[in-house]
């Protein structure tokens, strides 16, 4: 199984930033969300994914505001966020700062007023009873028909619409797995051919490796459930590794994996970060950054939020007064995400070593290298304080603390102390 299409260079640095424009200011708009940019720019993010841009249908709407997932038409925006034009400058203003700027783009269904029901009542899939309808028990929306080649040919246009007009730089596709895999080779090839683009797949490589072939990188939903178990379970570390290994081997070759404690789906139906994870939930943060593959963080986490935030209401994140008290802890890990080569995602030139320490039932440790450059990272997955040495000789002599700036050495005779759900980030 190779990949047909390769991921921009760039994309092998990068980490996301996912925006939940609605909730992200009291305004809920671009113009008000754009205010950020600079403060992410400087916490190191790199991409900023952008929920779904288009129209919410009025018909079956869920809550006051509906869901983002159920369009009313793929080439228009939301008049809750603001106007084209106002995307189109916060889409600029990110450009000018050197941000990347992806939309999310959902391409199962639509909402039931979308103007395709009206106006192409022959894009959607219909039941034994003739109606439209979704078998997934989402009541908002109903199901596009991929065996009509119009409906191929309108939904590549619409993806087309939007790099030509707002210049973005790739898609979030949510549920890609829903979606036939020939019909994402066919847009990428088509959209891409208006500008290259960076592809990102809502699905878990486990599930469909296939859809790899074509997209640049997917989701890690199998880990993301590990390890709540792992925490709320008092597992075992094996178990955690015996998920990391079955990524390792899954092909493609060379596929980039989106690792994450908190989006907008589990922020609101499943909890925050800390409820799901406690104390292990800044470890796990680490971990996302530091692990092959790129870092997913949700709008907020660098406060930190505690708080769930709802789905078809306003409900505004509280950001306080002052900075986010994590935004530092996120620029280091973010910084040397893009600045190391060790950390480069699906780059086969980077060999990631699972080390032994006299601690491994605590003690979660790993190297990083590509070339000369390394990165050395102890994770203490551990209700309790853990003394330990490297049984490994992967890491050895000078290493430079990432959060400390101190530097100190690492070896076989070096004995190192993590307090409970402690972790340390070494570089060279």
């Amino acid at each position: 199984m190779e990949k047909q299409f390769q991921p921009l260079p760039w994309v092998h640095a990068t980490n996301v930033y996912e925006v939940n424009i609605r909730q992200y200011s009291p305004e809920g708009t671009f113009n008000a969300f754009s205010r950020s940019l600079p403060r992410l720019k400087a916490m190191g993010v790199e991409t900023l994914w952008l929920m779904p841009v288009t129209p919410i249908s009025v018909e079956k709407r869920q809550g006051t505001l509906g869901s983002y997932y159920a369009a009313a038409d793929y080439t228009a925006v939301n008049p809750e966020f603001g106007t084209l034009e106002d995307l189109r400058n916060l889409i600029q203003q990110a450009h000018h700062l050197g941000l990347k700027v992806i939309i999310d783009w959902v391409a199962n269904h639509t909402g039931w007023d979308h103007k395709w029901v009206r106006e192409h009542p022959d894009f959607y899939k219909r039941n034994e009873h003739g109606q439209f309808y979704d078998p997934h028990g989402w009541a908002d929306v109903i199901d596009l028909d991929y065996a009509n080649p119009a409906l191929r040919t309108s939904m590549i246009s619409s993806m087309q619409f939007w790099v030509r007009t707002c210049d973005i730089d790739g898609f979030r596709c949510d549920m890609a797995m829903l979606v036939p895999l020939d019909f994402w080779a066919e847009a990428r090839r088509s959209v891409d051919s208006v500008k290259p683009l960076f592809w990102m797949a809502e699905l878990d490589q486990l599930d469909n490796p296939d859809y790899l072939t074509v997209f640049d990188a997917a989701y890690t939903w199998t880990w993301m459930h590990r390890t709540e178990e792992f925490y709320k379970q008092h597992g075992a570390i094996s178990a955690l590794d015996s998920v990391l290994y079955a990524y390792n081997d899954k092909p493609p070759a060379e596929s980039m994996r989106l690792w994450f404690t908190a989006n907008h789906d589990e922020n609101t139906w499943n909890g925050t970060e800390y409820e799901k994870y406690g104390d292990m939930a800044l470890p796990l943060a680490v971990f996302s950054c530091t692990w092959n593959g790129l870092p997913m963080i949700y709008s907020g986490q660098e406060l930190p939020n505690h708080k769930r935030l709802k789905f078809f209401e306003h409900d505004p994140i509280d950001w306080g007064g002052g900075a986010p008290s994590l935004q530092d802890f996120y620029h280091t890990l973010l910084t040397l995400h893009s600045r190391n080569p060790a950390l480069r995602a699906g780059d086969s030139a980077v060999t990631t070593y699972r080390l032994h320490t006299t601690a491994d039932d605590k003690v979660f440790a790993f190297l990083r290298k590509r070339g000369d450059k390394e990165v050395l990272v102890y994770l203490n997955f551990s209700r309790d304080a853990a003394t330990f040495r490297l049984n490994d000789d992967w890491a050895a002599g000078a290493y430079t603390d990432a959060f400390t700036g101190r530097r100190g050495d690492v070896g076989r005779d070096k004995d190192f102390i993590l307090q409970p759900w402690g972790f340390m980030v070494m570089e060279r």
